[in-house]
């Protein structure tokens, strides 16, 4: 990291943190972010219109993610988090080294957490087919725990149905099912929800896996690595009656995104406003 603005003083404090998603599914760590971080102001962007990105090819995936980027960046914040585990796969390095303010991705936290809460060392992951053919949550348990047994299961369906609002109903629940069925048989104890949309099926999810499965959701885990940066670069806001209202901005519906965002955010307003990238 280079010096990433530490230490200077009350202006950039008072900046937004910057969450960027393939659509919704970032909005889970915004929930987190609003409990653990009541003072920070949030900017969030989802790229609604071109999601899933899990499909697409590696270099779609960090042009499109650097795009995100560069509208959050004339916003003046002053972190970004990736909170989509595709684009923190393909280009959380490449942004990384190319910002002069933190990034934070959303794999690593995950990675840890579920190295802490694994009893019998059988760790399975779902996410994107992007994320899943990209390894990088074997990879990082497998560098930090070699003994670790690691399984990794692309969940295609799950995006779309998160998106459509579908994420409470009947088809929900058969979905999750038939694809989790696989995964049934491994004898995990931990389970990482490695792609920020799916925290919106937890219920579901943990009800077909079984109580004795422990759930991490790796979007939520990494407010925690939020909040130590924001410490460590002296840039944590301080609590104010003036604090500007938090801005939401999606690529396509806003009302869609209005929707569920008031369904998963304690907001009572959102107003998402829709842009071009």
């Amino acid at each position: 990291m280079r010096n990433k603005r530490k230490g200077v003083g009350s202006r950039v404090n008072e900046e937004a943190i910057g969450f960027i998603d393939s659509g919704v599914g970032g909005l889970t760590v915004v929930k987190e972010a609003l409990k653990q971080l009541p003072n920070e102001r949030i900017i969030y962007l989802g790229d609604t219109a071109r999601c899933p990105y899990g499909p697409r090819p590696v270099e779609q995936i960090i042009e499109f993610t650097w795009e995100m980027t560069s509208f959050l960046m004339k916003k003046n914040i002053k972190m970004l988090v990736i909170a989509c585990n595709t684009a923190t796969a393909a280009a959380l390095d490449r942004i990384k080294s190319s910002l002069a303010i933190p990034v934070v991705g959303v794999i690593l936290p995950g990675v840890r957490a579920s190295l802490k809460r694994t009893e019998n060392n059988r760790i399975g992951v779902i996410g994107t087919v992007g994320t899943v053919n990209s390894h990088s949550y074997s990879k990082g348990i497998l560098t930090k725990a070699p003994k670790t047994f690691v399984t990794e299961l692309a969940c295609p369906k799950f995006v779309p149905i998160v998106e459509s609002s579908e994420y409470n109903s009947p088809l929900a629940k058969m979905v999750v099912a038939e694809t989790l069925k696989s995964l049934k048989r491994e004898k995990i104890d931990t389970l990482i929800l490695g792609c920020t949309h799916y925290p919106l099926l937890r219920p579901l999810i943990q009800n077909y896996m079984g109580s004795q499965v422990t759930l991490v959701d790796s979007g939520a885990e990494t407010v925690g690595e939020v909040s130590m940066l924001l410490d460590y670069f002296n840039i944590a806001a301080q609590a104010s009656e003036k604090m500007k209202e938090h801005e939401f901005y999606t690529t396509a519906s806003p009302k869609m995104f209005d929707d569920i965002a008031l369904d998963w955010l304690p907001l009572k307003k959102i107003a998402a406003k829709k842009v071009t990238l």
